[in-house]
């Protein structure tokens, strides 16, 4: 259940605008916990649950990725236009427009949690600790364990997912009814999908822009921009301490989130047994008591002595 925001608004970026929300007040003795969401061409509103963090005293920031939700949507944008330096300008914005650039955590889930182990690799000052939920470290890695995850699908269903999508019909319903067999297994196991997960599908399917040009028709064939793209290589240099969370059954498999836990120098990896992409929704309890006592670690071991400014 989100808790009610204190903030509202939209901040300027480049000649657009990126659309925000808090929930309690930051400055008032604990970093402010941002939540970048995944995607990309997803919305915040599938982690609105974590504004409930601001009742134990945590600042909450979610904001809407530019070209969705409330932020500038841009359906005629070229292609090249979305690309991941756009959004981690747009992320640096936003932590300095509010104020928070220097007493703040990371939270990304999915894309969300590349696009933050990126930011975080540039040691910009005041970023006091990092959690990468549900992320791949590459989408070559993700790619290859889809086909591994596909393979294991119930008789036919991969056989029909291939042929539409060799056909170019993956908008079909017969395409559709297959993918959410993977989506059943490896996105949110929970039946029905909670509301806020569907509000943020819905909000993609309704400007698809983001979503088709960066990653593609779906979260299992990759043919956009983001096809090739990966963060391992500047995982080392990530100075903050990192919490990794993932799911037994989720499409971020141990093969695809390894190299977090193998690369950056202070970190934690904990797998949650009966979760799938969601662990938020899947094993709320495990999920919250896990992030509680990450932050609660952070935020006692103070400010760090030592920072360099990321370009």
């Amino acid at each position: 259940m989100a808790s009610t925001p204190t903030a509202k608004g939209t901040v300027p970026f480049r000649e657009y605008k990126t659309w925000y929300r808090i929930t309690g007040r930051p400055g008032s003795g604990r970093p402010a916990l941002v939540v970048v969401h995944g995607g990309p061409g997803s919305t915040h509103d599938y982690l609105l649950g974590l504004s409930a963090l601001a009742e134990q005293g945590w600042p909450v920031v979610h904001y809407d990725q530019i070209g969705n939700g409330g932020s500038t949507h841009l359906p005629d944008a070229d292609p090249g236009f979305w690309t991941p330096q756009l959004f981690r300008d747009e992320l640096e914005n936003l932590v300095t427009r509010l104020g928070i650039a220097d007493d703040y955590i990371l939270f990304g889930q999915s894309w969300g949690g590349m696009l933050s182990a990126w930011y975080a690799s540039g040691r910009p000052t005041g970023l006091r600790g990092l959690v990468i939920a549900n992320s791949p470290a590459s989408y070559k890695l993700w790619l290859s364990e889809m086909d591994v995850l596909r393979s294991q699908l119930p008789p036919g269903v991969d056989e029909t997912l291939r042929r539409h999508e060799a056909a170019g019909t993956t908008d079909s319903d017969e395409y559709i009814e297959a993918m959410l067999v993977f989506y059943g297994r490896h996105v949110c196991r929970i039946e029905p999908w909670p509301g806020d997960i569907m509000a943020s599908y819905i909000e993609a399917v309704s400007d698809p822009t983001v979503y088709r040009t960066m990653n593609g028709p779906n979260e299992f064939h990759v043919i956009g921009s983001l096809r090739d793209w990966s963060v391992i290589d500047c995982l080392p240099d990530i100075d903050v301490p990192t919490l990794v969370l993932s799911g037994r059954h989720d499409e971020a498999t141990p093969t695809t989130v390894r190299p977090f836990e193998e690369l950056i120098p202070n970190v934690r990896w904990e797998i949650l047994e009966e979760s799938s992409h969601n662990p938020h929704f899947e094993e709320p309890e495990r999920f919250y008591e896990l992030l509680g006592t990450f932050l609660e670690s952070v935020h006692a071991a103070g400010p760090r002595t030592t920072t360099v400014s990321g370009g």
